[in-house]
């Protein structure tokens, strides 16, 4: 939010100052955001006491009218203005400072370690995930575990640091003098409005605009819910997700990037070639993410939601479909979620649940005996044992899931390969005077309209699919603890698709406007040079007339007799 209030104005203003201390003093405000949103842990104190202890309703209300959510807004608020002048006026100064030629290498560069970026937060953030949020609280539950919280704050308080120490070079960098032609692009204030409408009104970039808006709306959601879609379809843990998030695919992604600079400064594309290379990657990457709707998992089987407890797959769970026979002398309560895994390869929302009556061991190596849900699906005699945690989802999961992950870095790879050349014709269809605000509109536009809404409608429509709902600690629904995972594929993968989809009805409406635009360009060159051909012409006459009427005077009669 922050951003969007200030990047009109600081991208269009911001192109007159000294660029790269306006980008420092962006950074010590996001690195003070930062610090800020870590700030409810070191409030609110260990969280474990609170976990796991009664909890009075008088508690609950305290709880409920605790406001640390104003801490991580404002931080947010921080974080967003300090990045505000980041991309805008970093872009605009290595394209005003770099040879033509070189522009789109450098701008690669610049996408590429943006891009890299992400990779250290995803493995910083799976360190995070494996470490408890209270340091040194033991726990008999594991980061695999549903209510594991892992060390969230502790991300941040990393990346404010790192985040202050950029600002320093930043401010001691110089900044040139611009040669006179740029500095004529510098419109009086008055003239915001007036530039703005001038932006506006050019209808390739409004085309632009709206083709990444859409695909942003879909790389946005899919981002956001890859890790959890790992997660949840193919049964691997959430540091796990972070850290394959981190280490194999957003390195595709960075090498796109930067893959897609060589081949614009290699082949010297213009801008119809730039357009050509991003619609291309796009569009064949998009045939290959359609493979991905053939690699679904089964759901995995838990008894009274995703099969009976006599082992039959297909229930259609209701909360009574928790209870059975097994375990309704037990007084289990269907809230609860603390999982466990039978012998029988089905996993239990509870060990209440399982008809357990007896355990042995403690802490992660407790085995809970005699359970009689185990023993009516299984079928056999004996003392029936449960161990704590889900199942491991079956094995064709697991043969699925490299080629999963294959596929997915080759789609990325080929798909980041035209974000340099967009970025590129982003940059050449408007007014060189104009490319500060063009950058920073179109970084408002994509994030008003991509990136706040794309995490909320994706939620929302993933939520749909969940199966069996947590509750916090007073009541109140919590997180989403088993999904249907055969629907969760269709609608993620569904909705991400089809986005792109609508998005490439746009880029045909742009290459069409785009061919007008270039020969409008080239009707411009022609006619200037036709007018720079005829003022040489007068300019070579007026020269020989004035020799002639030089030379005659020099040879007039009067002159000699003189």
């Amino acid at each position: 939010i922050g951003n969007l209030l200030v990047i009109a104005f600081v991208s269009y203003f911001g192109a007159k100052l000294h660029r790269p201390k306006i980008i420092a003093v962006g950074c010590i405000l996001m690195s003070f955001g930062t610090f800020l949103i870590a700030m409810p842990h070191f409030i609110l104190g260990k969280i474990g006491s609170r976990t796991f202890s009664v909890v009075s309703q008088a508690s609950c209300e305290r709880e409920s009218s605790v406001s640390m959510w104003i801490y991580v807004f404002l931080g947010n608020i921080l974080r967003g203005i300090g990045e505000t002048p980041v991309q805008p006026l970093g872009i605009s100064y290595i394209d005003d400072y770099a040879q033509s030629e070189n522009a789109a290498l450098y701008i690669g560069c610049v996408q590429t370690i943006s891009i890299i970026g992400p990779v250290f937060g995803y493995l910083l953030g799976s360190l995070c995930a494996k470490i408890y949020v209270d340091i040194g609280y033991t726990l008999a539950i594991t980061p695999a575990d549903a209510r594991w919280v892992g060390a969230w704050w502790l991300g941040y308080l990393i990346a404010g640091v790192i985040t202050l120490m950029s600002a320093v070079p930043f401010w001691f960098l110089s900044f040139e003098v611009l040669p006179l032609s740029i500095h004529s692009f510098k419109l009086p204030c008055t003239e915001f409005v007036p530039t703005l409408k001038s932006l506006l009104g050019n209808p390739v970039y409004i085309v632009y605009l709206c083709v990444t808006i859409i695909q942003f709306n879909s790389l946005i959601g899919m981002v956001t819910y890859k890790p959890k879609y790992i997660e949840q379809h193919y049964g691997q843990s959430a540091s796990t997700a972070n850290f394959l998030m981190g280490m194999v695919n957003i390195p595709a992604v960075a090498l796109g990037m930067f893959s897609g600079g060589v081949v614009m400064k290699k082949y010297k594309l213009g801008i119809m070639g730039a357009a050509k290379l991003a619609f291309g990657t796009s569009l064949l990457g998009y045939l290959l993410s359609l493979f991905f709707l053939a690699m679904g998992c089964e759901n995995s089987k838990v008894a009274g939601i995703t099969v009976s407890y006599s082992g039959v797959e297909g229930l259609s769970y209701q909360d009574h479909s928790l209870f059975s026979d097994c375990n309704l002398g037990c007084l289990c309560s269907g809230r609860e979620w603390d999982p466990v895994c039978g012998q029988n390869g089905i996993t239990y929302v509870s060990p209440c649940l399982a008809g357990c009556t007896s355990s042995s061991g403690s802490g992660k190596n407790t085995v809970f005996e005699n359970c009689k849900c185990v023993a009516l699906a299984d079928a056999q005699p004996g003392n029936l044992t449960v161990n704590l945690g889900q199942c491991p989802h079956r094995a064709s999961c697991d043969k699925i899931f490299p080629y999963f992950m294959a596929l997915s870095v080759i789609s990325s790879f080929i798909i980041s390969l035209g974000g340099t050349p967009g970025f590129v014709l982003l940059v050449r269809c408007i007014k060189p005077e104009l490319k500060s605000l063009a950058l920073g509109i179109h970084t408002l536009a994509t994030r008003t309209l991509a990136g706040i809404p794309a995490p909320i409608y994706f939620g929302a429509i993933i939520d749909t699919t969940c199966l069996k709902w947590g509750y916090k600690t007073c009541g109140g629904r919590g997180a989403c603890r088993i999904y249907n995972t055969s629907v969760y594929r269709i609608v993620y993968l569904g909705l991400t698709l089809g986005l792109r989809a609508v998005s490439f009805v746009f880029c045909i409406l742009g290459f069409s406007l785009l061919k007008q635009h270039i020969k409008r360009e080239e009707k411009k060159v022609l006619s200037n040079g036709r007018a720079e051909l005829e003022s040489l012409r007068k300019e070579e006459d007026n020269s020989i007339h004035y020799e002639q009427f030089i030379l005659a005077l020099d040879c007039s009669p009067d002159r000699e007799t003189g």
